[in-house]
């Protein structure tokens, strides 16, 4: 009567028990977060008023190129495909890591044929014939599996983060190589307009001294000025090149068989929202991925001080056995054992459960700090990339100024040149001053492109962490997203 009552007992004892878990219950530490963007006083919000950045945010540049680029990249770069496979093992470790839960359940087969000791005598040898299943389970007393699921799932968020993080990378690499390289597309249109007008110029001189009225030094000072422009114009064909390059490599195509053939360029005006400084947690892939590595340090934790305490074992098996193999599956050869039940508990290691101990923790808190460098990183980046715009909006409307000022004194200075009031050499001071403006205020326009791409990349991108947490565990048990998609 004892013995029932134990056994019946003991199922809910067990179940208690394994309820618990050793080590802290995970709270996303605290990190230094700004009430708000210091540049972003006088920001003007986007138009439309949008509240988001749109999941395909580089389709508010308007070009259509580099749509159908970014679409390309999300298909076919490598970079990506690394970050996907190793999101994939993570995906993995925690299935790997739930099946502690379970029993482990063997089958077997085994024969045996036995000789008499002394050999051929009085005793004939004998046969045995077995098939069995034989069941181990070791009960999950103190949540020691519960805390390695809860790491392993954690670690698998920050992976999926991770690929975020390298494709909002990607994506950014490539639209900023795309908009260098047109603007060194717009340079090179200036400066092969440039080369007519110098050209030009070159056959007037030619022409006036031919008719004694300049002096042979203004023919070549106009040929000196002609040959260093179309060098320059040559040189822009190198960066090019390898511009192109890139971008072909970011596409996941061979160099040779990619090109994008010169357009004419306007560079898009654009204003980007952005939200209060605390959504950036949420916006930021690297920041979510650093957050739930936290949490499965923390786990960690847990599993280093379930080692501290007992295990329970269980184990059992079932079969038939028989010397005659025709009756092995009859009722008379079925056979069941349970057994050995064991529990057992380390009493002396020499400190390696404390050190271990000590190292997960000193781990979390490794974690801590990289968290909130990271957040802080983040908000460095927003920070930059708004002062950036900011000030390059003001540069760029003092240089279209200093642009139609140079082109006015190019116009005055050739006609006094015509009338004979000044020698070439001030045609080409003032020529090379205005072609220097004109490049200028071309390269502020790429730095602005660059500026706004950044601010993208710093605000998240499209992405937005779809639990409070980071990635909603349920995506755990689903295919690896698709490589079109920015998200679930």
């Amino acid at each position: 009567m004892k013995k029932l009552l134990v056994l019946k007992i003991l199922p809910v004892i067990l179940v208690v028990i394994s309820g618990c878990s050793v080590g802290p219950d995970y709270k996303r530490p605290d990190a230094p977060i700004p009430s708000s963007f210091k540049e972003l006083k006088g920001w003007r919000e986007a138009l439309p008023r949008d509240q988001e950045i749109r999941t395909k945010w580089w389709e508010d540049f308007g070009d259509p190129i580099l749509n159908s680029l970014e679409e390309q990249i999300n298909v076919s770069n490598q970079s990506i495909a690394l970050a996907e496979s190793q999101y994939r093992q993570a995906q993995a470790l925690v299935q790997l890591a739930k099946a502690n839960y379970f029993p482990t359940v063997n089958a077997g087969a085994a024969y045996t044929h036995t000789l008499p000791a002394g050999g051929a005598g009085t005793y004939s040898a004998v046969d045995q014939h077995q098939v069995s299943l034989n069941a181990a389970w070791e009960i999950d007393l103190w949540g020691k599996v519960r805390r390695q699921v809860e790491s392993s799932t954690a670690s698998a968020e920050a992976s999926f983060a991770d690929l975020q993080a390298m494709r909002l990378s990607m994506q950014a690499e490539l639209a900023l190589n795309y908009f260098q390289l047109r603007i060194l597309d717009a340079q090179k249109k200036n400066l092969e307009e440039a080369v007519a007008a110098y050209g030009k110029a070159l056959e007037l001189t030619q022409n006036r001294y031919k008719a004694g009225v300049v002096a042979k030094a203004d023919v070549a000072a106009a040929q000196t000025q002609l040959e260093s422009t179309k060098a320059q114009a040559t040189d822009v064909g190198v960066q090019r090149a390898q511009l192109e390059h890139a971008v072909a490599i970011l596409i996941g195509q061979p160099p040779a068989d990619f090109s994008l053939m010169p357009v004419t360029f306007v560079a898009p005006q654009i204003k980007i929202p952005v939200a209060i400084p605390s959504d950036l947690l949420e916006r930021r892939p690297d920041i979510a991925s650093a957050e739930r590595k936290m949490a499965a340090a923390n786990a960690q934790i847990g599993v280093a001080k379930a080692a501290y305490y007992p295990t329970l074992s269980l184990s059992g098996s079932l079969g038939y056995a028989s010397t005659e193999l025709a009756s092995l599956f009859t009722s008379p050869s079925f056979f069941w054992a349970l057994g050995p039940t064991a529990l057992s508990a380390t009493l002396f290691d020499g400190g390696a459960r404390k050190a271990q101990t000590e190292q997960a923790r000193a781990a979390y808190d490794g974690t801590i700090a990289f968290y909130r460098q990271t957040v802080l990183t983040g908000f460095q980046d927003v920070e930059d990339n708004l002062a950036a715009l900011r000030i390059l909006d003001e540069e760029a409307q003092f240089q279209e100024q200093a642009v139609k000022s140079a082109q006015e004194s190019v116009t005055l200075t050739i006609n006094q040149y015509k009338a004979g009031i000044v020698s070439y050499l001030n045609v080409v001071t003032v020529q090379t001053i205005a072609l220097t403006n004109e490049r200028s205020a071309i390269n502020i326009s790429g730095q602005r492109l660059n500026a706004a791409v950044l601010l993208v990349k710093a605000l998240g991108g499209g992405w937005r962490a779809p639990e409070a947490h980071g990635v909603n565990p349920a995506i755990l048990n689903s295919p690896a997203p698709s490589w079109g998609e920015n998200a679930p």
